[in-house]
């Protein structure tokens, strides 16, 4: 091979050369450490440590709307003649004429003024007006208001129907009705409430504490009330179509007390 002799000029460009690749490299090792800076760092996972999972990406939560409280099973069923529920032979009861306010009905303000000066009244003449029942219908005194007459009417119309568990939940109009169905018809009657509601919803109808005419006492599983002093119950009745009228006390304990404002 022959060797060609190095001039000052090849000398030249030799060390030339040899510049530019020192810089390639230097600027080639600059690049690959900035790169380096930036990446995320490896996760360090020790020999039989368990791989933990990457964070998975944050998701908005799904709110749903509150379900209704289930209908518990009534511990007093037993003493309310139950029928079975394929056996219901009763004609089915009409709508509650009141469930929702007519056209010019008087406003809430309106009767509670009217209740106030009644309350007033009685208080003065010192008379007590009770619900009274005759053959398992009851009546409201003279003088009641008329939202009590309508809820006596409602508790008169179903007074007498079998009990079937669940019966007057899917709507008022049912051929047999339970402990909270029955409450409900008759309050619905009233103009009190829209729609049938289960005992442990009943927990929380109206206001605390007891009514001057209507007084609710409810639990999660049972559930009756006093109208003017008389108990409207399914539980206690003298048969399977006995009424649900009573005059007979039970007790109290165990039960929230509700009224409706005013009554």
């Amino acid at each position: 091979m022959t060797v060609l002799p190095r001039t000052p000029v090849v000398r030249v460009l030799l060390l030339a050369l040899a510049g530019l690749a020192a810089c390639a490299a230097v600027l080639a090792l600059t690049t690959s450490a900035r790169s380096s800076r930036h990446a995320a760092p490896a996760p360090k996972v020790r020999r039989g440590a368990a791989v933990v999972p990457a964070p998975r990406p944050h998701r908005a939560a799904v709110h749903k709307p509150p379900a209704a409280p289930a209908e518990h099973a009534d511990p007093e069923e037993a003493q309310s003649f139950p029928s079975a529920a394929r056996a219901r032979h009763h004609a089915a009861a009409p709508l509650p004429a009141d469930t929702h306010p007519s056209p010019g009905a008087r406003t809430d303000a309106e009767v509670r003024q009217e209740l106030a000066e009644l309350h007033d009244v009685l208080h003065r003449e010192r008379t007590v007006h009770t619900v009274s029942v005759a053959a398992g219908q009851a009546q409201a005194p003279p003088g009641a208001p008329d939202v009590v007459a309508a809820v006596v009417a409602g508790g008169n119309a179903i007074a007498n129907f079998p009990y079937v568990f669940g019966g007057g939940h899917a709507s008022f109009v049912d051929s047999a009705y339970d402990c909270s169905g029955s409450v409900s018809y008759a309050l619905a009657a009233g103009g009190l409430l829209d729609r049938p509601l289960t005992s442990g919803e009943l927990e929380h109808w109206g206001a605390p504490g007891p009514g001057k005419w209507i007084t609710v006492y409810a639990n999660a599983g049972h559930t009756f009330m006093y109208v003017g002093g008389l108990r409207f119950d399914t539980s206690g009745r003298d048969g399977p179509l006995g009424s649900r009228w009573q005059t007979a006390p039970r007790s109290l304990a165990g039960f929230v007390v509700r009224h409706f404002p005013g009554l």
